[in-house]
C-alpha cells in the first residue's frame, strides 16, 4: 500500500501556476441578463425547499459552499471557492513557514510514523526520531483520526505546548514528550553534491523558492571548485507547481535573456509577458544543466522546464509532464474566504500551450515501477482530467505519464543518465543544446 507522506505545511496546493495579484473584495462583474436572474431565483426557491423539507435538517453553510464549489468545478478543474480555513491554509503553504512542529510524517498502522524529523527544529530538540509511531496528541487517541486531522491538530500558534505519545522499537513503555511549538521554515530546494556534479530538488514553488535555489548553488559552489564541476542536474519531477512569480525567478536563475513565459487571458489583448534580465553570465556561469520532469511535474515546474528548453539552455530529461498550462488568481472574498479563479493560459517562449499537453522531453528516460508498484496505474496528466480547458496543442495522445521517482538514487535511472550526460559517459544529440537554435514564437 502506497503511504501518504507531507511535511507539516500540510498538502500543498496541487498542481498549480498561482497568481497572488489580489483583486478587490466584492468587485463588480458584468451584470446578468434577465434570464440569468430567473435562473437564480429557480436555484434560491430549491434552496429554501431544501432547508425545509430534506428529510435530516441540513447545515445551511455547507449547501451555500457546496452550491458554490459545484459551479466552479463546472468550469475547470482548478477553479474553487475557498473558506475561511482552507484560504489560511493556502497562505500557509505558499509562504513556506508555519507554527509547528517540524517533522515529516505518514500513516501506518493507523498511527502517525515518523518518517524524519526536520534538524534544528521542536521535535528534533525534543527527542522525537525517525520511526517512531505517534499514538496520542494532548491526550487524544490518534486512531480513527485522518493523517490531515493529526496534522491540524500538531499544527498552531508558536510558543504553544503540545504533549505527544510516542511508541518506540525497544522501549517498554510508551514515551511522553512535551514540544513547543515553533516557526517551521520548509526548505523549498534540496540539494546535494554528487562527487563533480550539482544536484538541486525543487519541491513546490513558495515565497522561499528563488531565496533556497541560490543558497543551494552558493553551497555547491563552494563545496566543488569550478574547474572540477561538471555541471548541475535540476529535479522537478514530482513538483506539483506554486506561485508564477517563483516559477519566473527561478528561471531567470539559468538564463541571460529572453522571454520566460507569457500568460494570455480572455480577451485577446490581455496579453502578459515575463522576461530574463539581462546580464553577462547566469547564476550557474554558464555551466551544463539537465532538467528532469515526469508525470508529477505540473504547472510552475513546467513553466521552468518549458522555457529553458526552448531557449536551448538545458537539456529535458525524463518522462511527459503533467500538462497544466493555466493560471489561478486568488481573489479573496468576505469572511476570509477567497476565490481560485482559472483566469489565463500560459505559453512557452515558443508559443506554445502546455495545457492537456505537457512537456515532452528532449531525451525520453522511461523509469520502471517496483515489483510492488507493477501493475497500478501511476500515470498522472491533465488530460485525463474531468472538465479541463482543451489546450490549443492538446491531442488524442494527450498529457502525462508515470509520476515515481525511486527513493534510492542508486535505482533512479533518470537521474544516472542525466549525470552520465554530464559526465560524458553518454552521448546524445540533444545534449548539449545549441542556445543559437532557441525556438521563439514570431
Amino acid at each position: 500500500m502506497r503511504k501518504l507522506s507531507l511535511l507539516f505545511a500540510g498538502a500543498l496546493m496541487g498542481a498549480s501556476a498561482m497568481s497572488l495579484v489580489y483583486g478587490a473584495p466584492g468587485s463588480s462583474a458584468n451584470a446578468a441578463g434577465s434570464e440569468t436572474y430567473k435562473q437564480l431565483a429557480i436555484f434560491g426557491d430549491i434552496f429554501e425547499r431544501v432547508r425545509a423539507q430534506y428529510v435530516t435538517p441540513p447545515d445551511d453553510k455547507s449547501l451555500v459552499e457546496n452550491a458554490i464549489n459545484g459551479m466552479l468545478s463546472s468550469l475547470d478543474p482548478h477553479s474553487s471557492y475557498m473558506n475561511a480555513e482552507q484560504a489560511q491554509d493556502m497562505r500557509v503553504q505558499t509562504k513556506g513557514e508555519f507554527g509547528g512542529l517540524g517533522i515529516e510524517v505518514t500513516m501506518e498502522n493507523d498511527l502517525v510514523k515518523v518518517i524524519t524529523p526536520i534538524d534544528d527544529t521542536p521535535a528534533a530538540k525534543a527527542g522525537v526520531l525517525a520511526g517512531d509511531y505517534i499514538a496520542k496528541i494532548d491526550g487524544q487517541e490518534v486512531r480513527g483520526l485522518t493523517l490531515n486531522d493529526a496534522v491540524d491538530k500538531m499544527r498552531g500558534l508558536v510558543n504553544t505546548p503540545i504533549k505527544l505519545t510516542i511508541l518506540r522499537q525497544g522501549a517498554d513503555k510508551p514515551i511522553e514528550l512535551t514540544v513547543v511549538r515553533d516557526i517551521i521554515k520548509v526548505k523549498a530546494v534540496k540539494f546535494r553534491v554528487e562527487n563533480d556534479i550539482g544536484y538541486m530538488k525543487i519541491t513546490s514553488f513558495t515565497e522561499k523558492t528563488y531565496d533556497d535555489l541560490e543558497n543551494a548553488i552558493d553551497a555547491i559552489k563552494k563545496q566543488v571548485p569550478d574547474d572540477k564541476l561538471k555541471g548541475y542536474v535540476l529535479d522537478l519531477r514530482l513538483n506539483p507547481g506554486g506561485l508564477l512569480d517563483q516559477a519566473v525567478s527561478v528561471s531567470d536563475a539559468f538564463l541571460k535573456r529572453g522571454e520566460i513565459v507569457s500568460t494570455r487571458g480572455r480577451d485577446p489583448k490581455d496579453v502578459t509577458r515575463f522576461d530574463a534580465k539581462p546580464k553577462q553570465t547566469d547564476d550557474i556561469n554558464g555551466k551544463p544543466m539537465i532538467v528532469l520532469v515526469n508525470g508529477g511535474s505540473a504547472s510552475a515546474s513546467e513553466i521552468v522546464a518549458g522555457a529553458l528548453q526552448d531557449l536551448r539552455r538545458v537539456t529535458v530529461v525524463g518522462t511527459q509532464s503533467f500538462g497544466k498550462g493555466s493560471v489561478q488568481t486568488i481573489i479573496p472574498l468576505g469572511e476570509n474566504g477567497a476565490l481560485r479563479l482559472t483566469t489565463a493560459l500560459y505559453y512557452t517562449p515558443s508559443g506554445k500551450s502546455i495545457q492537456g499537453k505537457g512537456i515532452t522531453p528532449d531525451i525520453k528516460v522511461d523509469q520502471p515501477l517496483p515489483p510492488e508498484l507493477q501493475g497500478r496505474d501511476l500515470t498522472r496528466g491533465e488530460s485525463d482530467l474531468k472538465g479541463h480547458i482543451k489546450g490549443a496543442d492538446e491531442s488524442s495522445t494527450g498529457s502525462g505519464s508515470a509520476a515515481y521517482v525511486p527513493p534510492d538514487p542508486k535505482d533512479d535511472l533518470q537521474l544516472i543518465y542525466a549525470e552520465q550526460l554530464l559526465r560524458g559517459q553518454k552521448t546524445d544529440p540533444a545534449f548539449p543544446p545549441n542556445p543559437e537554435k532557441a525556438v521563439l514564437n514570431q
